[in-house]
């Protein structure tokens, strides 16, 4: 990778080696987005990462804003390079363990929407409730949150399994062509001159990469309406991942 277009594109590659449909969940996203807000929304990226997310937004919703927290510095880097020139995206690095993480956002909260992917999961059951009642003062009434994650029903044993084969078999296709897995994506980040430090960073704030805690879908929308949503419910899913959307 010689440019942050190019760590961009091969951090999307890496994602989509462990979620195929990621797109489509992309898109499902930002269908409600404009179902719910309209053309030109305020949107909150919780956990941007490199800012996946942020991209598809505002190119799908060009009137669209977006303000991308993370606190990961290697994937914010990557960030910042790639939007360099993009005056909707603001950047902030912020811990969402941190109870106060909020107090950080440029101009405050009321958001049309809130979205994340493939990212709450890092966070403890207990972060996670705090972190819902702090989305819910931040997200205008009427507006929405949308969470893609890792959601697996625990009472289909025999369906988790078969998919677990499939991934798999599907995977080490792909890893046999080239494509890099998470580990893999990190030596070559900590190898390139141009993110190696904060690659580094990275590692002494998170350590290795672990799997988190994951809930089913109905854990996360009975927990929103609790933290003061009007409603939450599943928008799309698959066998071991679900797109929960609640309205303020």
């Amino acid at each position: 990778m010689t440019t942050w277009h190019d760590w961009q594109r091969s951090w999307d590659r890496q994602q989509e080696w462990y979620l195929p449909d990621r797109e489509e969940r992309f898109r499902v996203m930002l269908d409600l987005v404009e179902a719910v807000a309209g053309p030109a929304p305020r949107v909150l990226d919780l956990a941007c990462g490199t800012g996946s997310i942020s991209a598809r937004l505002l190119a799908r919703l060009p009137g669209a804003v977006s303000v991308g927290v993370d606190v990961d510095p290697a994937l914010l880097a990557i960030a910042r390079g790639h939007f360099a020139h993009e005056p909707r995206l603001t950047l902030v690095t912020a811990d969402l363990n941190d109870p106060g993480w909020a107090k950080l956002l440029p101009d405050g909260g009321a958001f049309d929407a809130v979205l994340t992917s493939t990212a709450l999961h890092w966070l403890g059951s207990d972060a996670l409730v705090r972190l819902y009642g702090d989305l819910a003062g931040l997200v205008r009434p009427g507006g929405l949150f949308v969470n893609a994650d890792h959601m697996p029903q625990p009472d289909t044993p025999l369906l988790n399994a078969a998919d677990r084969a499939r991934q798999h078999a599907r995977r080490e296709r792909e890893r046999a062509e080239g494509v890099l897995d998470w580990a893999a994506w990190w030596r070559a980040g900590g190898d390139n001159r141009a993110v190696a430090e904060a690659v580094a960073a990275r590692f002494a704030i998170h350590g290795d990469h672990a799997d988190g805690e994951s809930h089913p879908a109905e854990w996360h929308t009975a927990r929103l309406v609790g933290a003061g949503f009007r409603e939450a419910g599943v928008a799309w899913r698959s066998v071991s991942d679900a797109l929960v959307a609640a309205v303020r």
